[in-house]
């Protein structure tokens, strides 16, 4: 009998295995399908598994400075990496720009249009224009700098509807809530009930940069930058293609 206690002691102290942590990323809600592909082909090879919690970059950057556990931060603009930045939450040396994009013009799919130039935007027909928020999302941000330098944003701004996200702008037009909307080529080419009106030319719209870095306090920090690593592969690249990223220009 004093065996079989002296053993259950001895089992009861052994210590039991844990499961590894998860890489923790967050990441800008554009880039949902796109990482999700990449994240389930980087677990294929039995590396650590990722957790992606995805939002509007300006709430991810706020969560991350006030102590959200993140291993890794993928932005959809430098400034909202800068806010991190300038917390001195960045991981010397890790930040790089991954990715870039393009902004489009949408419109619900049973008001079909194709424009000849952004500026027919201008027409009172388009009574509602859904943008992520210009004051704080990336995308609305974008759009806002485009439509300044195109001399329109005086005239438009009175009929935006501010969104949270760039993909809540994609599901006000899908809706028929917005008229019209401007958001990422990534996020058109999910949309269902929208059609793209007009793709804005590399050369005309803003310079659009998705910076990624590894936060310092992360506790996995050899594998979030082993996970960051990944996402710059060949393949990689060819998910983010298809999804509608290229590689940062």
């Amino acid at each position: 009998m004093a065996r079989v206690l002296t053993l259950l002691v001895v089992i009861g102290l052994w210590p039991v295995p844990q499961p590894a942590s998860p890489i923790t990323v967050a990441a800008a809600v554009s880039l949902t399908d796109a990482l999700n592909a990449a994240g389930e082909e980087y677990g294929q090879n039995g590396a650590r598994k990722v957790y992606f919690n995805f939002a509007a970059s300006n709430v991810l950057a706020r969560q991350i400075v006030n102590g959200a556990p993140v291993d890794l931060f993928i932005s959809a603009d430098e400034e909202q990496m800068r806010v991190v930045e300038k917390a001195g939450l960045v991981a010397e040396g890790t930040r790089v720009d991954l990715l870039s994009n393009q902004l489009v013009v949408i419109v619900p799919d049973d008001r079909p249009r194709t424009f000849t130039s952004i500026r027919e935007l201008l027409d009172p027909a388009f009574k509602r224009i859904a943008l992520g928020d210009p004051a704080a999302v990336p995308a609305g941000v974008y759009a806002k700098r485009l439509l300044e330098k195109e001399g329109m944003w005086t005239a438009i701004e009175p009929r935006v509807v501010p969104a949270v996200s760039v993909r809540a702008a994609l599901s006000a037009v899908e809706s028929g809530a917005a008229d019209a909307g401007i958001v990422y080529q990534s996020d058109a080419l999910t949309a269902r009930r929208a059609k793209v009106a007009w793709v804005v030319p590399v050369d005309r719209g803003p310079r659009i940069i998705y910076p990624a870095a590894v936060i310092r306090r992360s506790a996995v920090t050899a594998d979030a930058k082993a996970f960051l690593a990944f996402l710059q592969s060949d393949a990689a690249t060819r998910i983010f293609t298809r999804f509608g990223f290229a590689p940062a220009r």
